[in-house]
């Protein structure tokens, strides 16, 4: 099976290539190098250059505080990009796993947000990246939308090697103690994605690893798995003060991942330590 794969310099893109290429699957990864997600000419001639069975689109603008100011170049990315590249998967009649977030819900309350449950972004990212999935879910019918939540991996930036690195420099860290969420592995969310793309199971999944926590408890776990002593101190969204709205309820419902046949994945606890130790291992 040959799977093309967006976002490839990012922490999952760079995850699926590795472990679709570890099943023996063709896998091609590009970034904005080689494809402008955002031109649709660009898209149609190089997904179809490709010749993919599927495409898996991880590329996305993530960067939530500065969409606040980027509007118009965030929809582009998140909303227009997947719709370009739906058009193509239609056309050449290949499945599509489009990567979504916990940001479309408003965030609220404390109930699991099930696969089903209305979406009412609270930020711009939240709102062009629903934008984008109602764009594949108007054009396609061979799809699926994945929403995941708190990822990290080992390429790129995530809440781990900031934690890390500021734990170098500072003795006392504030972190935010009343948002809840699960933190995701990109490592443990890839072998997910490679089970799914050679399946016809389409629809909406949530996809986190179990379990979860405040961002608080996070940074605690980070620094009890890593052996750094740094003092943590709780604080509330309002005192640390971010431009975008934040969800305060991160909590996924996993549950149709089981109902399908997939495998939820592991432990965030589980994840972490595989993850700290990985980077160990990186050096």
């Amino acid at each position: 099976m040959k799977v093309f794969v967006t976002g490839v310099k990012g922490q999952l893109g760079y995850d699926v290539v590795n472990e679709l290429t570890k099943r023996g699957m063709e896998a091609i990864g590009v970034d904005i190098d080689e494809m402008d997600i955002t031109d649709g000419d660009s898209v149609n001639r190089v997904i179809k250059e490709a010749a993919p069975d599927a495409v898996i689109h991880c590329a996305a603008y993530t960067a939530v505080d500065a969409a606040e100011e980027n509007e118009a170049l965030c929809r582009k990315v998140n909303a227009e990009g997947p719709r370009n590249i739906a058009r193509v998967c239609k056309e050449l009649d290949i499945k599509l796993i489009q990567i979504s977030t916990d940001y479309v819900f408003s965030g609220e309350g404390t109930r699991f947000w099930t696969p089903e449950d209305v979406c009412e972004p609270q930020s711009v990212y939240g709102r062009t990246k629903y934008e984008g999935e109602l764009a594949v879910r108007e054009i396609m019918d061979k799809y699926f939308i994945v929403r995941i939540a708190w990822v990290f991996g080992i390429n790129g930036k995530n809440f781990v090697k900031t934690m890390l690195s500021l734990a170098e420099t500072h003795d006392t860290l504030r972190v935010v103690n009343d948002q809840f969420g699960s933190p995701t592995y990109t490592y443990d969310l890839a072998k997910l994605l490679a089970d799914m793309v050679v399946t016809e199971k389409y629809g909406v999944y949530h996809a986190t690893n179990e379990g979860t926590c405040s961002w608080y408890d996070f940074a605690c776990a980070i620094f009890s798995e890593a052996g750094v002593k740094v003092n943590v101190i709780p604080v509330t969204t309002a005192e640390y003060g971010a431009r975008a709205k934040r969800p305060a309820n991160s909590r996924m419902d996993n549950d149709k991942l089981t109902e399908n046949g997939f495998e939820k994945l592991p432990a965030w606890q589980d994840a972490l330590k595989r993850y700290v130790a990985a980077l160990r291992e990186q050096g």
